[in-house]
């Protein structure tokens, strides 16, 4: 099993592998480049789909941005992202239709071991220590808004038509139609008619 798929299957694997140091250094290269051009530069969409696994129609990333693999990343039609949107996409990270992000979103699925030692060093399998990672994939629905300053942690489901709250440090999954807040993040109510603003 290479690093790569280790690091996509949840196994231990080591992120400076020079396997996974070469497919990173082609995203953050490629966010560097966008990060450098002017919002209405054409080519910005061009170098999103190099980066990205796969993206729906009109994507629109305020910038500057950061993906750590890009390749790992999904996301569908409709999609807005603020300034300083960042994704540790280790493993899988797959986000629906009509999705909205404010300033500094991140998205972190790559975690590493509580017990010091484990954390500072383990053997891979010609004897050479390192330190090691797992991550767990990251699943955003359709409709959802992520407000300001928001983290979404390893191995978390949010639902369909969610919002979740500025600050919030999202650790669990987040059920459908809910507005969800705080740290750890926790459903406060459903989203109804009443909180329409419509006049």
């Amino acid at each position: 099993m290479t690093e790569e798929q280790k690091a996509i299957s949840g196994e231990l694997f080591s992120p400076i592998h020079p396997d996974l140091v070469a497919v990173k250094r082609i995203s953050h290269n490629l966010c560097t480049k966008y990060n450098l051009t002017y919002e209405d530069d054409p080519e910005r969409d061009q170098i999103i789909r190099k980066i990205l696994k796969k993206t729906g129609e009109s994507v629109r990333m305020q910038g500057p941005i950061f993906f750590n693999y890009g390749c790992h990343t999904t996301i569908g039609e409709k999609f807005f992202a603020n300034y300083n949107f960042t994704v540790l996409d280790d493993a899988p990270v797959t986000i629906g239709d009509h999705f909205m992000a404010g300033p500094n979103v991140t998205i972190a699925t790559p975690m590493h071991p509580l017990v010091p030692e484990e954390r500072l060093s383990m053997l891979d399998e010609n004897g050479k220590p390192f330190a090691p990672c797992y991550a767990k994939p990251i699943v955003i629905g359709n409709n959802v808004w992520v407000a300001s300053g928001v983290v979404i942690c390893a191995g978390v489901t949010i639902g369909d038509n969610v919002v979740i709250g500025a600050g919030s440090v999202v650790t669990k999954d987040i059920p459908s139609g809910v507005l969800a807040a705080g740290n750890p993040c926790k459903v406060i109510r459903e989203i109804t008619e009443k909180d329409s603003v419509k006049k």
